[in-house]
């Protein structure tokens, strides 16, 4: 059976405008704001707690698969900068720098205490 719509000449006809919907922000248990559809901000994934421990001496265990020359690397440096995929140190004693992407990464070491609460929150732990 094959239908047809058939044509419409007239006006369409007028539409009531729907008021925009926005989320509320929530505030959290720990002082940051949560937004509906979004992971809370005091969430600790790995480049949050590298950030809030910048300028801090740490060890990158990093294993790159299929290569034959160097498969685990130990990197060891000043942390500068963490991203979502990526981390920054650098030598303290030669200057160097390196950017290793987070996918590389085994695990990072430290040789004092982890900062591991938000500056926003209920103040920084040790």
């Amino acid at each position: 059976m094959l239908y047809r719509q058939q044509p419409y000449y007239g006006m369409m006809p007028p539409q009531t405008p729907q008021p925009l919907q926005v989320p509320t922000p929530v505030t959290g248990t720990k002082g940051g704001i949560d937004v509906p559809g979004m992971l809370p901000i005091e969430q600790s994934y790995i480049e949050n707690i590298l950030r809030i421990n910048k300028g801090k001496l740490v060890e990158v265990h990093a294993t790159f698969e299929n290569n034959k020359e160097w498969n685990a690397m130990i990197f060891r440096g000043l942390i500068e900068a963490a991203g979502r995929d990526h981390l920054i140190i650098s030598d303290p004693e030669t200057g160097k720098r390196y950017l290793i992407p987070m996918v590389y990464v085994d695990y990072v070491t430290f040789d004092e205490p982890i900062e591991y609460e938000y500056p926003f929150g209920a103040g920084a732990a040790r």
